[in-house]
């Protein structure tokens, strides 16, 4: 027998049969907790119903906190405490009607044995929907078995059959014949030599990726590991915010003005105010246009081809919030950024490929994107959205079924119906934004898409691409749908060519989609055709999801294609 004291394990108390255990995961902010509580509470009462109405009894993982208002799982501390205390071999629902910190809970759902469901509301009220798609993303990443499934109604019997499939089995699956393995064969010699040749030289000359303060937003799942990053070609210099707000305080209230004075010339709206709680101030605008001049210095400095700025957590409580940046950065057209001497202008008639949050699978897509479409003759702007919700068209516009793809920051205003006069800079929520801060807020034009997602999956890069356009819809149905969402920000009807609204939701590995204007269906295709040829190039498994704008599927391509189409590139 061992002369040591062994520590005290825990032998939590075995669930039983016909019980399963219900979480919720939530946000970091104690603000975002409180004021989400009352949808969770609904959505829990609704799934309890379903639960019960099958023979099964539910068993809270963890308790309604009553000295914070709410019922959330708001730190990783607390979520190992709350996994210590579970049957490891019980079933599992983690239901999400709100944003949630992925690792608050992911060490727990490494190691439970038993079956896990994620599961949430159809609903853009609260991003629920994001943050389940964010769970997924990093539950793949880490490798850790999971089933997912979403509804507008728990009560309605198709939920009910595939929860009870769940329930039985401990496995879920969805229809996912929309995906296609990509073989360089289905792209244009053109296309897939221009990829190719793009890819060689990104791995030859290589590129870096400035990453201010990693692992925002508790996106496990948005942070690419050096040893997968690197042979792309790609490097990451990892910034701090602590730097990005000294160098803010180095930037002259002159230069700041001449920012936000280059945008009202341009025909950019502030709508601002005198309280800094409530309203949009002009102090709040001077310092964002403070931390974008900032910004392009440090990338200078660095030699940054894309940068990350994640804000949140790091600066939430220390500046206004970095969307007004975010979306300036990713437009060719900005304001004009000297060097600190003032004898440069930096990244002259470029833009600055920014990826929100950190998503550094968003921030290699961009830095791609911007490549390939230069090439190309493309639009170059591109930028993340969250896949936030979707809806029928109620104005009768279109029978198609319209995702509303919408993000706090990084879109670029020549995604916007009039550029930069179609911009309208809005006070953040202060529920996320104690400090508020300018949004870019506007609705993106109609036109041709090539929509794509970088994830991990198996120890290796992949990569989703698909098409889509965007479409005008009446101001009433905009307006019902920004209600629905958060009417801060800017906003994409979107419709994806050959993908139904499930069959995104159980392939998407992410809580972000990446997408990219093209001048003409035709061109888009090609877009995606180059794109997928470089992506596979860059050693990532490729998949081209849903169809063409025609209808007609992604398959082997003429070769009828010119060599030499595209100019530029050694």
């Amino acid at each position: 027998m061992s002369s040591y004291a062994l520590p005290a394990a825990a032998s939590p108390v075995p669930l039983g049969d016909k019980r399963v255990y219900l979480m919720a995961n939530g946000d970091l902010r104690l603000s975002a907790n409180q004021n989400c509580w009352a949808a969770q509470r609904a959505m829990e009462l609704e799934i309890s119903q379903a639960l019960n109405a099958l023979g099964w009894a539910v068993e809270r993982a963890h308790p309604y906190k009553e000295s914070e208002k709410h019922g959330f799982i708001g730190s990783q501390k607390e979520g190992q405490e709350v996994f210590r205390t579970l049957d490891p071999d019980a079933p599992l629902i983690v239901a999400e009607a709100v944003w949630q910190y992925s690792h608050h809970i992911l060490h727990g759902l490494l190691t439970h044995r038993g079956p896990i469901l994620t599961l949430a509301n159809w609903s853009g009220t609260w991003p629920g929907l994001v943050g389940m798609l964010n769970l997924n993303g990093s539950l793949t990443k880490a490798g850790v078995r999971y089933s997912t499934l979403w509804a507008d109604d728990f009560g309605a019997p198709e939920f009910r059959e595939q929860l009870a499939t769940w329930l039985e089995t401990g496995k879920l699956q969805h229809a996912t014949d929309h995906v296609h393995a990509f073989a360089p064969s289905m792209a244009p010699q053109a296309e897939r030599e221009l990829g190719e040749a793009l890819a060689a030289q990104l791995r030859r000359e290589k590129a870096i990726m400035g990453v201010f303060d990693e692992g925002c937003m508790g996106m496990f799942n948005a942070i690419i590991p050096d040893h997968l990053l690197n042979p792309t070609g790609v490097f990451k210099e990892r910034l701090s915010q602590s730097a990005l707000y000294y160098e803010s305080t180095q930037v002259s209230d002159e230069e700041a003005d001449a920012v936000r004075q280059w945008m009202v010339q341009q025909g950019a709206k502030f709508e601002t105010g005198p309280t800094h709680e409530t309203d949009l101030t002009d102090e709040q605008l001077r310092q964002q246009c403070k931390m974008y001049v900032a910004a392009v210095r440090i990338a200078d400095d660095f030699g940054c081809d894309c940068i990350g700025i994640q804000y949140q957590q790091g600066l939430k409580d220390l500046m206004p919030a970095s969307d007004l940046v975010e979306g300036t950065l990713n437009n060719t057209a900005r304001p004009p950024v000297k060097s600190r001497d003032g004898s440069r202008v930096l990244y002259d008639g470029e833009p600055i490929p920014h990826f929100n949050e950190v998503d550094e699978c968003a921030g290699l897509d961009g830095l791609m994107t911007y490549r390939l479409h230069k090439a190309m003759g493309q639009p170059v702007e591109n930028t993340l959205h969250d896949l936030r919700w979707g809806d029928a068209d109620r104005s009768g516009t279109t029978d198609d079924f319209v995702w509303v793809f919408e993000i706090s920051g990084s879109v670029p205003p020549e995604h916007l119906i009039g550029g930069w006069a179609g911009v309208t800079s809005v006070r953040q929520p202060a529920m996320y934004f104690p400090n508020g801060g300018g949004t870019i807020k506007g609705v993106s034009k109609p036109g041709e898409l090539v929509w794509s997602r970088v994830f991990v999956e198996d120890g290796r890069l992949k990569m989703d691409i698909g098409r889509a356009k965007a479409i005008s819809l009446p101001i009433e149905e905009t307006e019902r749908r920004w209600r629905e969402t958060t009417p801060q920000w800017p906003i994409q009807h979107a419709v994806t060519y050959g993908v139904s609204r499930d069959q995104m939701m159980a392939r998407h590995k992410s809580n972000h989609i990446q997408v990219a204007y093209a001048n003409s269906a035709e061109e888009a295709d090609k877009a995606a055709l180059a794109k997928a040829a470089m992506a596979a190039a860059m050693g990532m498994e490729v998949a081209l999801c849903g169809a063409r704008k025609s209808g007609a599927p992604w398959q082997a391509a003429d070769e009828g294609g010119v060599t030499g189409a595209y100019e530029g590139v050694e």
